[in-house]
């Protein structure tokens, strides 16, 4: 196996974890103002994500950081073409972290009913642009031998709109499992409830997401080669039922994993089917973006792989031991000082 290919992997596994980890802060943020319905409750909801939500973000930088080592003509021309779309999601993250930041700094209602609705916005825009870019890749951008020839309104084509809204559904429901399981009392058993009501909407936009790549996307092409890789969708739709049954059984914990497990294998579907390209052209496959092309030279690559070998696992060790740290429920009929 390549390096090239090695760290193909190594970048989707940073994205999947990526949207595995801070997906369901975005969807405990996007529902935040209909699960909480009193302070208590909304209190609650920041302290369900509050000492996590900034960890989950690292995982952007370190995918982006991978993709500007590892690929440095890709990240050129993607932070490029797609660079309106990007300083979007970066002005929503910035947002999201300052509503959490200022909503107890001062009081009155208009303040904190601003910083509510920002909280809410802020979540909901960057699920939703992450699947318009990564429904753009799949479907292949308009790129040629004299460069890129899109705009922002060409991205949001209908399977562009479709793969947006397909990823805020899946960040919902798993946010909504977060937050039953982080949660105590009818808080917790609301948001199971609200995670049992948005799957059925997902299941919708799963099938249409599935149906839509096949007619609209090259991505059915390596599935064709190999039927084998078709275990990979299976178990993505296979994971995707098994959310459902979990949360039936009102066993928050295991619906939580499965739709961990769903995120991962969307992301694994996605990027099995666009192997070997990073930005595929749907005008002239011969302008294509590949993970031969555009790759870092092979001593970068080999230094790279060994810098990843080494801190990759401190990052995960971290992570697991705030997540333990932080393992405790809460109840929304007790206060706590907010401060992250």
């Amino acid at each position: 196996m390549s390096l090239q290919v090695v760290w193909f992997v190594l970048w989707g596994v940073l994205w999947a974890v990526y949207f595995v980890l801070d997906g369901f802060d975005l969807g405990a943020g996007m529902l935040y103002g209909f699960l909480g319905r009193n302070e208590a409750e909304k209190s609650a909801v920041r302290r369900s994500i509050g000492p996590v939500w900034d960890g989950n973000e690292v995982w952007v930088l370190t995918a982006g950081g991978a993709t500007f080592a590892a690929f440095p003509s890709a990240y050129a021309s993607l932070f490029s073409f797609l660079y309106t779309a990007f300083l979007l999601i970066l002005f929503a993250l910035i947002f999201r972290g300052a509503a959490l930041e200022f909503w107890a700094k001062a009081e009155g209602a208009s303040w904190t009913k601003t910083w509510d609705l920002v909280f809410g916005v802020a979540s909901l825009v960057p699920a939703f642009l992450f699947g318009v870019a990564f429904g753009n890749l799949f479907r292949g951008l308009p790129i040629d031998a004299s460069g890129y020839h899109g705009t922002l309104l060409g991205l949001l084509n209908p399977y562009g709109v479709l793969t947006g809204t397909f990823f805020v559904a899946l960040f919902a429901v798993h946010g909504a499992l977060w937050v039953a399981l982080k949660t105590a009392g009818e808080l917790g058993a609301r948001s199971l409830r609200m995670a049992r009501e948005l799957w059925s909407y997902l299941l919708i936009l799963a099938a249409g997401f599935l149906v839509a790549s096949y007619f609209s996307t090259g991505l059915a092409a390596n599935y064709l080669r190999s039927p084998l890789w078709a275990a990979v969708p299976v178990s993505a739709v296979a994971a995707l039922f098994a959310t459902h049954i979990f949360i039936v059984k009102k066993r928050a914990f295991a619906a939580f994993l499965a739709s961990g497990a769903t995120i991962l294998m969307v992301t694994a579907t996605g990027l099995v089917g666009l192997f070997p390209n990073l930005i595929p052209s749907r005008t002239d496959p011969a302008s294509s973006l590949t993970i031969y092309n555009s790759s870092s030279s092979p001593y970068t690559l080999k230094i790279m792989t060994v810098v990843a070998l080494v801190f990759v696992p401190i990052v995960i060790a971290y992570q697991i031991w705030v997540y333990r740290v932080f393992r405790a429920k809460i109840d929304a009929t007790e206060g706590a000082e907010e401060n992250y």
